[in-house]
């Protein structure tokens, strides 16, 4: 995602400003709970969360995808791409 050095890319940046947003929307669920608000309220916001975090979780494996193709486009040696190939299915049925 961010590279070793240097500032974070934009999707990385992108994701981490969605994460500080689910940060703040979890202290709000927080604070609901321990205001004894309804319960139809706080599972509507943990919906909510639940929504944001699947967000997130695809623009991670977009990104990651992006970044997977730059890579195979510059891999000269077909075993090799093979094997990134196989690793990165493996990666999609786990997650998906």
């Amino acid at each position: 995602m961010a590279k070793p050095t240097g500032h974070p890319d934009r999707p990385t940046q992108e994701i981490l400003a969605r994460l500080r947003r689910i940060e703040g929307q979890v202290r709000g669920l927080q604070d609901m709970i321990r205001k004894g608000r309804e319960c139809e309220a706080v599972l509507t916001q943990v919906r909510a969360v639940q929504a944001a975090l699947a967000a997130v979780a695809r623009r991670v494996l977009e990104h990651y995808l992006e970044e997977c193709q730059r890579e195979w486009e510059a891999e000269p040696d077909p075993r090799l791409l093979t094997e990134k190939l196989r690793h990165t299915v493996g990666l999609l049925s786990k997650f998906l």
